[in-house]
């Protein structure tokens, strides 16, 4: 909180409390003065009833001698003309004084109130509507709230990117046109009047804006798309106006507009549902600015977005977001880029490689890359280390990857060892098969909401594509955990539960998406899933272009693929089962195996294989 706002809280404070004191005052005055009559007053005079008075021009008020039977202890009474007074008094007649209102009184007594009020919510409203979020009352409702971002204040360059290589390419255009818009134009050539960033969250679209900015050292408008719609009618359209107003008044500037599927989202997706409604009218008032928007003003309009399948198809057309740009999770180079850039920040011990970690942690977004930096800082500064060491930073990768240990979490003997060899078939099955991702690391420490154990293994480098025969053994590992059950105890337990979901989802994946079962042919028959509710989702009923003959044959496939996965993996385990059981009893010793014992384990297996 800044001081100019704390002054301002405690002068408010201040005065509300004057106020309270002050009508709590006229109140008990009021209560405590009894208005009685002038002649009354004179007979209480002649009978020693008054203690006190003062007297002024039109008014006698004082003390009574002892208090009134209502508690009053103080009167007020109007004077008379004391010539007529007696005269009255003589006749027996009852009287009292008034006085005659002038204009100018009267029209004081009208005023004071309105003015007090009307001071009151100039003072007052203003402050409660930014409290509110009406931007500073309601007559500034329709006025846009983007937040104006100058070059000293980004603080963000090119040189704070990393990762995103070919994006900031793209966007180095940009600079060079608001640096010099004649010379860049000079072949005819026009910048592009909308360029929308679109990729995963946390690959740091809003910090491609910010440096693209701070490059070119403009103005930065940058507003979220959710801030342009309220209750109230209109005032998006206004809000929308009101920005580029300001931009073009900035010129050359940077126009930014967050999350733009809040805004932009495609007309109709309700089912026709709603009508014509404020958020329609908020994207009817950006299509127009876009359509009138002149480039040559040197001001460029940005928005992000990481769900562009739910804009509206007038908002991407040619003309308006003519350059859609793709911020996508990096690749093992990216990742180890973006790695220098947050290591600089934090001391290191001198076994931390930035390649390891990259390795360590594939499809990792830069957002991620940075919580895992900080969570290895802050795990060696609990354990009082000098600087971050390699084995902070794995400690960090399984806390965001698997969760928290939950040591806490006890279990009975049968419990631990049937964990124990699940998490050992698991291991075992993949260092079994031939091109499988090497195992790091095999623990029995219960970890996040559900997992009694997990096994982790470790890429060594980023896929783009998986044959038939790579995803047959991923499923054969996803099941080995299941089939060591099976043949140590007998029996399946509910510990399988996800190994089964994700087994299941690869099986009808391949035959429904890729095409790899040889009786249904090369064909799809489903799409892949969408990442929000369209207009088949919200009917409630899944699309399916299929006959029920064809959706028997795919089930059938499916179980066919999945039952040879772990035919595979019983099979391999059936053969180890001497290395199994020794895996498991180190499990149940140490709770944890890394590499160096899963090698050894490995070396044994394949001695007794070939004896």
């Amino acid at each position: 909180m800044t001081p100019e706002r704390s002054n301002s809280k405690a002068w408010l404070a201040v005065a509300a409390i004057a106020l309270l004191l002050s009508l709590h005052w006229i109140f008990t005055q009021g209560r405590q003065v009894r208005p009685i009559p002038y002649s009354e007053f004179e007979a209480l005079l002649r009978d020693g009833r008054i203690a006190e008075v003062t007297v002024t021009r039109n008014y006698v008020q004082g003390l009574f001698a002892t208090p009134q039977p209502d508690g009053r202890t103080r009167f007020l009474a109007a004077r008379v003309d004391p010539d007529l007074a007696t005269e009255l008094a003589r006749h027996g007649v009852r009287y009292e004084g008034g006085q005659e209102g002038s204009v100018i009184g009267d029209i004081l007594s009208w005023l004071a109130p309105i003015l007090v009020v009307f001071a009151l919510w100039m003072f007052l409203v203003p402050r409660l509507g930014e409290r509110a979020g009406l931007g500073g009352g309601l007559m500034a409702i329709g006025k846009s709230r983007a937040r104006v971002y100058l070059e000293t204040d980004t603080q963000v360059t090119f040189a704070d990117v990393a990762g995103v290589d070919e994006a900031k390419e793209e966007l180095a255009e940009i600079v060079a046109f608001l640096k010099d818009p004649g010379r860049y134009g000079r072949l005819g050539a026009r910048i592009p009047r909308g360029i929308l960033l679109v990729g995963p969250p946390g690959t740091g679209k809003t910090l491609l804006a910010r440096a693209l900015a701070g490059e070119a050292g403009v103005p930065f408008f940058s507003i979220n798309g959710s801030e342009f719609v309220e209750m109230f009618v209109g005032v998006g359209a206004a809000r929308v106006r009101d920005l580029f107003e300001q931009a073009r008044r900035h010129a050359p500037a940077i126009v930014f507009i967050d999350e733009l599927d809040a805004l932009g989202r495609a007309r109709g997706l309700a089912g026709g549902l709603g009508g014509h409604d404020e958020k329609e009218q908020t994207l009817n008032q950006l299509l127009s600015e876009l359509d009138g928007f002149d480039t040559s003003k040197g001001v460029v309009l940005l928005a992000a977005t990481n769900r562009p399948e739910i804009l509206d198809p007038a908002l991407l057309r040619a003309g308006r977001f003519d350059r859609q740009v793709l911020v996508d999770r990096p690749d093992k180079v990216g990742r180890i880029q973006i790695l220098a850039v947050h290591l600089r920040k934090v001391k290191l011990a001198a076994d931390v490689r930035a390649e390891e970690v990259a390795a360590l942690t594939p499809g990792f977004t830069g957002a991620d890359l940075a919580n895992l930096v900080n969570e290895a800082a802050l795990l060696a500064t609990r354990r009082g280390n000098e600087a971050v060491a390699r084995d902070d930073f794995s400690a960090a990768i399984e806390r965001i990857v698997a969760g928290l240990e939950k040591r806490n979490r006890i279990l009975n003997p049968l419990e631990r060892r049937v964990v124990a060899h699940h998490e050992m078939g698991h291991a075992l099955v993949a260092m079994s098969l031939v091109g499988s991702d090497p195992v790091h690391k095999v623990s029995i420490i219960p970890r996040g909401i559900g997992a009694l154990g997990y096994t982790i293994q470790r890429p060594t480098e980023d896929r783009f594509l998986m044959s038939r025969e790579e995803l047959e053994s991923k499923m054969a590992v996803l099941l080995g955990g299941r089939a060591a059950e099976q043949l140590v105890f007998g029996q399946f337990s509910t510990g399988a539960s996800d190994d089964l979901a994700k087994a299941t989802d690869i099986a009808r994946a391949m035959v429904t998406r890729y095409g790899m079962d040889p009786g249904l042919g090369h064909v799809r028959y489903e799409e892949e899933p969408a990442r929000t509710l369209g207009p088949w989702a919200a009917m409630g009923a899944a699309r399916r272009d299929y006959s029920e003959a064809t959706a028997r044959q795919i089930d059938k496939a499916v179980r066919r693929l999945v039952d040879a996965a772990f035919a595979r993996a019983l099979s391999l385990l059936t053969t180890r089962r001497s290395t199994l059981d020794e895996g498991a009893r180190r499990l149940l010793e140490r709770e944890t195996l890394g590499e160096t014992e899963l090698r050894e384990l490995a070396a044994g297996a394949a001695q007794a294989v070939g004896a």
